[in-house]
């Protein structure tokens, strides 16, 4: 109160002060016209000087009681809210003392154990100080803490205000006196949860390969198949309490309320195994995609996020469903082996449309995966001789160097042609121009290819993949050719060269390198190889592939076939069946020599899949291989990796190898968990 008080009061003063020294100017400048003012100026000047003193003194009186009075009643005021809050109020030190408690709180929670609670909450409001660097500011300003915590079956705001304790003992020690008011928002959660429940969810389910597969069985069987998908996907359906309308022979579109979506994640999609069971005399096996979102404020925008998680479930071969929830995508299923198309009419089209996109380009800049291997390489080689065969600049970026293309750089060399085709990045950057085009092969992840920074500058994108779809993808693509039944982007580059409107004449090597990636990917013809992959072959081998040449391009020295063999001798087994080896010798190579090593440990007897870790230096590489019963590509997608279900790999950081071996280890073991689930 005395403060306030000295502040009218100086306010009050400084304003007569004014007002004398302009009545003793005007004072004084009457007694310089006329001298015989000098002696009644002097005298009024007193007078009004006196007057003066004894009329502030006077207002003082009066502004001193009127404040004190109003103060003695805010404080009352003040104390009496505080005392019957209509909130349960508690005063509170860091230490965990009570000072104060409201006779609200104490009624509310009577029969509860609040001593629990209260030390969360005072846990809580130590990090929030902690957090602030300048510990004065916490000294000099209220601070504020706001959180909502679950006291038995109600639910409170907390609303904290914390300042330094005036205990000089504990202020010395910098403690805090902590004011919280607990507010039941329990209502409101409920109907906030309620509102969360009844909004809506789209789901588009597609049933995979439904044209091929119906032409495979018999006339009187296709009613049957037909009618038994229906019902399996009507009584599923029919759980959520949904609508579902089938919009064409194998797509159906199902809205149903979000209560239902967590029962969908504990039943793990199980419609997706009873489709795969409706057998058929041909046994052909149905599988179904199903995509899940409730992203969007109306049901249009769901729709379409359902779609874009559509196209991923499609782009990984199918046979799964994904949840779209919080731009987060949880994935179910994906066991099954991915189905050769028998079709070729999308390979025509997308043939078709990147011609047009190279003809209306002025360059055409291709690129694989960091470290390319022979199928990233021998993919560009055959884009890049698309583009010249349309008479067009084009240039394979390539900064990659390693035992993985070292027998075949050899042998590039000696084509004149390939010196100025091969750039860097760095190289790439400069030459870009509004109008190229450009080509990704063998990867679709933004964070994966060969140089990122190109993504941001180019505007038309064409992306050519064989791997598995992943969440780091390549949105905004002008065309994605993107089949993972085939064996390798090699393949698929060699359908494009096959159905171009264009006369592409391969050189030989171009013709080898694809050949080789085919060879490479799918270990000599043996591991996801179908009908396609041998037409493809058997077309390279007709414009003059040298087999025995590709091979030696895939010869290793001694000292490798040791290294290899002692990775090999190193294994541990993990489940009974699969083998888990290291190698410990840090080398940019070592992502290949982990590769053959786990291609080796799958030709003994009893191994079913192999994990070998290598050291990169700064990450910890993993490559996962399969005979097919088990999905590798699940197990490494778990550590930021991907691939197929027989050929997988991943990349890890901040970890060191053994950390990394035992994280390995308990994702195979979760594998089977699910498995078994």
């Amino acid at each position: 109160m005395q403060n306030n008080n000295r502040k009218v009061f100086d306010n009050l003063i400084s304003r007569t002060k004014i007002y004398l020294v302009i009545i003793l100017l005007l004072l004084i400048a009457i007694c310089v016209q006329n001298t015989q003012w000098i002696i009644p100026s002097i005298i009024t000047f007193v007078l009004v000087v006196g007057y003066t003193y004894f009329a502030n003194n006077k207002r003082k009186n009066e502004i001193s009681e009127t404040l004190q009075d109003l103060t003695i009643s805010v404080d009352s005021a003040a104390k009496s809210t505080l005392i019957n809050s209509p909130f349960p109020l508690l005063i509170v030190e860091t230490d965990g003392n009570i000072i104060w408690r409201s006779s609200k709180f104490v009624s509310e929670f009577e029969k509860i154990d609040m001593n629990s609670y209260i030390d969360e909450i005072l846990d809580e409001i130590k990090k929030e100080i902690e957090k602030s660097k300048n510990i004065e500011k916490h000294a000099k300003a209220t601070q504020y803490i706001e959180k909502e915590i679950t006291i038995q079956d109600k639910i409170y705001r907390i609303i904290g205000k914390y300042v330094h304790s005036n205990n000089k003992e504990k202020k010395a020690k910098r403690e805090y006196m902590i004011m919280i008011y607990f507010i039941d928002i329990t209502e409101n959660a409920i109907l906030q949860q309620k509102y969360i429940d009844t909004r809506s969810c789209v789901e588009i389910i597609n049933i995979d390969n439904y044209e091929e597969n119906m032409q495979l069985l018999e006339v009187e069987e296709k009613p049957q198949a037909v009618v038994e998908i229906d019902k399996a996907i009507l009584e599923w359906a029919n759980q959520t309490n949904g609508i579902l309308i089938k919009t064409d022979n194998n797509r159906y579109i199902c809205v149903f309320e979000q209560r239902y979506l967590e029962s969908m994640k504990e039943d793990k999609f199980s419609i997706l195994d009873k489709i795969k069971e409706i057998n058929t005399s041909e046994k052909v096996q149905f599988t179904l995609s199903i995509a899940v979102s409730n992203e969007g404020d109306t049901d249009k925008d769901k729709y379409k996020s359902a779609q874009t998680a559509m196209d991923l479930v499609l782009g990984r071969g199918g046979d799964q469903a994904v949840i779209r929830e919080n731009d987060i995508y949880r994935f179910f299923g994906g066991r099954a082996q991915e189905v050769e198309k028998r079709t070729k009419v999308k390979a025509r089209i997308v043939a078709q449309a990147l011609e047009n996109l190279i003809k209306e380009s002025d360059k055409v800049m291709i690129m694989g995966h960091t470290n390319p291997d022979i199928d990233a390489m021998g993919s560009s080689m055959g884009i890049y001789r698309l583009a010249k065969s349309l008479e067009k600049n084009a240039y394979i970026v390539s900064n990659g160097e390693g035992t993985a293309l070292e027998n075949f750089k050899a042998e590039l060399e000696k084509e004149p042609e390939y010196e100025d085709v091969l750039i860097s990045k760095e190289v790439a950057l400069e030459n870009i121009e509004e109008n190229t085009l450009l080509v990704i092969v063998d990867t679709h992840k933004r964070n994966f290819v060969e140089a990122p920074e190109l993504l941001e500058k180019v505007k038309k994108i064409v992306v050519i993949d064989h791997h598995r779809r992943s969440e780091d993808y390549i949105e905004d693509a002008t065309l994605t050719f993107q089949e993972v039944y085939a064996s390798s982007a090699a393949e698929l580059v060699t359908e494009l060269l096959q159905y171009a409107e264009t006369n592409v004449e391969l050189k030989t090597i171009e013709a080898e390198s694809l050949y080789a990636g085919i060879m490479m990917d799918t270990k000599n013809f043996t591991f996801k190889t179908g009908v396609r992959t041998f037409e493809a072959a058997a077309y390279l081998r007709k414009c003059g592939v040298d087999i025995i040449r590709v091979k030696k391009w895939f010869q290793s020295d001694l000292l490798s076939f040791n290294k290899i063999a002692e990775i090999v001798k190193s294994a541990e087994m993990v489940n009974e069946t699969i083998a888990v080896a290291v190698n410990n010798d840090k080398e940019k190579d070592s992502n290949l020599v982990c590769a053959k090593a786990a291609d080796e440990l799958l030709t003994i007897s009893n191994i079913t899949a192999s994990f070998v870790l290598g050291n990169l230096g700064d990450k910890i590489c993993i490559s996962g291989r399969s005979i097919g019963d088990i999905n590798v590509q699940i197990i490494l997608e778990k550590l930021g990796g991907g691939g197929h279900i027989t050929l997988a790999g991943a990349q890890v950081e901040g970890m060191t190898m053994e950390e990394t071996k035992e994280l390995l280890i308990q994702k195979i073991h979760e594998y089977f968990e699910e498995m078994q689930s």
